[in-house]
């Protein structure tokens, strides 16, 4: 079965940088797209970024210049690195496989592509 785990997340300072990997198992990780997601209580979630096989991104307008969205293939991890913190970065992130919509209810959709998510708190 897919397995999502996300590392990484933590309390940081205004203008500081967390590293947030995720470590996958139980599907062919080439032949799907990643991406990193956020979401605050009583919010949907917003899709952050994006990788595809091929390397290609995508990033939110809000975060452009700031993260960086990476993938290896070889361990099957998918790492995003957040620089320049504020504190509407504020959110739990969540690793998902083959994000499919912008903006959707967190855990939505199929629920079994979603990691548990891991805390991210700037102040």
């Amino acid at each position: 079965h897919v397995q999502l785990v996300e590392s990484g997340g933590g309390s940081v300072q205004i203008g500081g940088s967390l590293r947030l990997s995720c470590t996958t198992a139980g599907f062919f990780f080439d032949e799907h797209e990643m991406g990193w997601y956020r979401g605050t209580p009583g919010a949907e979630c917003e899709l952050v970024s994006r990788i595809d096989s091929a390397g290609g991104t995508y990033y939110l307008d809000s975060v452009k210049g700031r993260f960086t969205i990476s993938q290896d293939s070889a361990k099957s991890t998918v790492d995003l690195q957040m620089n320049s913190l504020k504190p509407e970065d504020t959110a739990v992130y969540y690793c998902v496989k083959d994000p499919p919509f912008d903006r959707m209810a967190c855990h939505g959709y199929d629920p079994q592509d979603w990691g548990q998510g891991t805390q991210v708190t700037v102040s």
